[in-house]
């Protein structure tokens, strides 16, 4: 059942995202023009507190024009772990810096159509540190 891609061509590139098209045989040997995306891996914390309440971000995503509580995740820049990556976008996404991290999940989400990779790690607690340096993150932080 393993598809066998014959070429990948680039249709569109960007700093966040690279769209392409490939030349994919099916085991039956049926050839599709399947077009996916190349997305840098992102990373994620959900931190707890001692009442096992989650600190969630609310807000607005204007692709599907909806709102929703989110954990805060973000791009693990280059060269970066994807422990400090989470830590990072907690803290400039919330004001909050969780305490100590660990691994509680791996997904790549939209396999199907994408490689985008997705590092989620959990913290029991959280210090408060101040307003979120990305303010425009989130209408609310709970």
């Amino acid at each position: 059942m393993r598809w066998q891609v014959h070429s990948e061509e680039q249709l569109y590139t960007d700093r966040w995202l690279d769209v392409r098209v490939a030349d994919v045989e099916l085991p039956d040997g049926r050839h599709l023009d399947h077009r996916l995306i190349r997305t840098p891996p992102g990373a994620g914390a959900v931190v707890t507190d001692e009442r096992k309440r989650v600190l969630l971000i609310w807000r607005h995503r204007f692709i599907t024009d909806t709102w929703g509580w989110e954990i805060p995740i973000g791009k693990i820049d280059e060269g970066e772990e994807p422990i400090a990556a989470a830590a990072r976008e907690f803290e400039e996404e919330t004001g909050w810096r969780p305490g100590p991290l660990r691994p509680l999940l791996y997904a790549q989400p939209t396999n199907g159509l994408s490689d985008s990779e997705h590092h989620i790690f959990r913290a029991d607690s959280a210090q408060h540190i101040g307003p979120p340096s990305e303010a425009w993150e989130a209408e609310r932080i709970e």
